[in-house]
C-alpha cells in the first residue's frame, strides 16, 4: 500500500505520532529535497529527527533542490540518462506514490499556496507516431494504467498549444501533472518538518559514512544515520560512480505581453528525441515566470554557464523555434538564469542499506538525477521501511532483490516499535 497523505503523513506542523523519549533518534544527512520529505514522513511515524546539512534553502545560494525544474514526470525524465533497469522499476512506483501526494496537496487552495504545488497540463511531443518507437508505447501505456489524471492523447495538441509544426512534432499526449515552485516549497518544507519537531544543525559532514558512522551515532545520539546527500555521496557513501549532469534554466516573464501566455508544461523528452541534445523543457514556475530549458552535460562539476554561453545559447534558439514568441520574451531581471548539478550515479537511484559493513545502521537515499522531486515521497517511504528493517536487525539487502517485494509489501511493512 503506497504512503498516503493524511494517513501515513500530514501537511500541518505537527506529527501524526508524537515521540516519546524512547523514540528511535534518526540522524539524516541533507537538506535537501529528498532529506526534507525523509524526515517529513518519519516525524510523522513518530520518530526524532535531526537534519544536519551543509546549507539550507535560501535566495542567496540556492541548492540544487531550488534549482530543479521541477516538473513531476513518470520515469525516465525528460533529461534522460534513467536506464538501469532495477532503479527504473523502483522508480516508476516511486514517482506515482509522490504524484499522489502532490496533488493531494495542490488541491487544497491553502496548502497549494503555501507550498508553491499546482496540477497542471502536462504536454509532452514527439518527432514520430508514438507507436513507431516500442519503449515510447510501453511509457504512454504504462502512464495510461498509472492512475495520473487528465491523460489525453492527439496530434490536436500541438496546434493547440501553438507549436511551430515545421519543429517536426508530430504525435503528442498529455496529463495533470504536479508543478512545484522550488523556492516556495523548500522554505514550506524546512518550516514543516521544524514544527513536526526536527532539529536542523548546520555542519558539513566529512569522510566515508561507513568509518565514522559509530561516532556519528554517538555525538547525536541517532540510532539509524540516514543518507540523503546527493554528489556528495561519492564520498559519504564511498560511491566513485556518482557523477553531475549540468543543466541550466532561462527564466523569462511569463504574463502574456510580451507572448501569448503558457500555461502547461511542454516537453520533448531526450529518449522521445533519442538526444539529449534536442530536449524542449518548457515549464510555467508560479504566475508570471516559465522556465527554458534544457541541457544536459555529464561530468562537468563548474557552475561557470551564463545566457551567452553557446549551449545555452542553442537551448534559447531551440525553444523559440518550437514555440513562435518566445523570441519576443523578456528574461526575470531579478533572477535571469539558473545552472546547478543534477546528481547521477551510474546505476541511477540508489535507495537501500548500508551493505559493506555487517550491522551497519546506515540507510542510503541519492543519485535521484534530475528527479528528486518526482521520487520524492516513493523514496522516503522505502527509507522509512528500510530504517524499520535496520532497527529490528534484519539483515541488508541490495536493491536488486526487493524491487518486486517493495512494491507489493508497501508502508506498513513492519510495525516501529517504541
Amino acid at each position: 500500500m503506497p504512503l498516503t497523505l493524511w494517513r501515513d503523513i500530514s501537511p500541518v506542523g505537527q506529527p501524526l505520532r508524537r515521540p516519546t523519549s524512547k523514540s528511535p533518534h534518526v540522524l539524516v544527512i541533507g537538506g535537501g529535497v529528498t532529506g526534507l520529505i525523509s524526515a517529513w514522513v518519519l516525524l510523522d511515524r513518530g520518530y526524532r529527527v535531526t537534519i544536519v546539512s551543509s546549507a539550507w534553502a535560501s535566495d542567496e545560494q540556492r541548492l540544487t533542490s531550488q534549482i530543479a525544474g521541477a516538473l513531476w514526470e513518470f520515469p525516465p525524465a525528460v533529461c534522460g540518462q534513467h536506464t538501469d533497469k532495477i532503479s527504473l522499476a523502483h522508480s516508476k512506483h516511486w514517482s506515482m506514490t509522490a504524484y499522489h501526494i502532490w496533488d493531494g496537496i495542490a488541491s487544497i487552495p491553502q496548502l497549494s499556496e503555501a507550498s508553491g504545488v499546482r496540477m497542471m497540463p502536462s504536454d509532452f511531443f514527439f518527432p514520430d507516431i508514438v507507436e513507431s518507437d516500442k519503449a515510447q508505447v510501453e511509457k504512454m501505456t504504462e502512464i495510461m494504467a498509472s492512475g495520473v489524471r487528465g491523460f489525453y492523447r492527439g496530434a490536436d495538441i500541438i496546434d493547440e498549444r501553438g507549436i511551430d509544426p515545421s519543429y517536426g512534432a508530430v504525435d503528442a499526449y498529455e496529463l495533470l501533472a504536479p508543478v512545484i515552485d522550488t523556492d516556495k516549497a523548500m522554505g514550506w518544507l524546512t518550516e514543516l518538518v521544524e514544527g513536526k519537531g526536527a532539529e536542523l544543525v548546520t555542519e558539513t559532514i566529512h569522510n566515508d559514512l561507513v568509518e565514522v558512522e559509530d561516532e556519528l551515532r554517538a555525538r547525536f545520539n541517532a540510532d539509524v544515520i540516514i543518507n540523503c546527500t546527493g554528489l556528495q555521496a561519492q564520498e559519504l557513501a564511498g560511491d566513485e560512480s556518482v557523477y553531475p549532469i549540468r543543466g541550466g534554466l532561462i527564466r523569462v516573464i511569463n504574463d502574456g505581453s510580451d507572448f501569448p501566455k503558457v500555461d502547461a508544461a511542454l516537453t520533448i523528452t531526450a529518449d522521445a528525441a533519442h538526444s539529449a541534445n534536442e530536449i524542449i523543457f518548457l515549464v510555467p514556475r508560479n504566475d508570471n515566470i516559465l522556465l527554458i530549458g534544457g541541457i544536459t552535460e555529464p561530468h562537468e562539476w563548474n557552475l561557470d554557464l551564463t545566457l551567452d554561453t553557446p549551449i545555452i545559447q542553442r537551448m534559447r534558439e531551440r525553444c523559440e523555434k518550437f514555440l513562435p514568441g518566445l523570441e519576443n520574451a523578456r528574461v526575470d531581471p531579478d533572477y535571469p538564469f539558473a545552472q546547478g548539478l543534477r546528481p547521477f550515479r551510474g546505476q541511477n537511484v540508489r535507495c537501500e542499506r548500508e551493505l559493506r559493513r555487517t550491522g551497519s545502521r546506515i540507510v542510503h537515499s541519492y543519485g535521484h538525477g534530475g528527479a528528486g522531486w518526482s521520487l520524492s515521497f516513493g523514496c522516503a517511504q522505502d527509507v522509512a521501511m528500510l530504517v524499520d528493517e535496520a532497527l529490528e536487525g534484519i539483515p541488508a539487502r541490495p536493491m536488486s532483490e526487493t524491487v518486486f517485494e517493495r512494491k507489493a509489501a508497501g508502508f506498513q511493512r513492519i510495525p516501529v516499535k517504541h
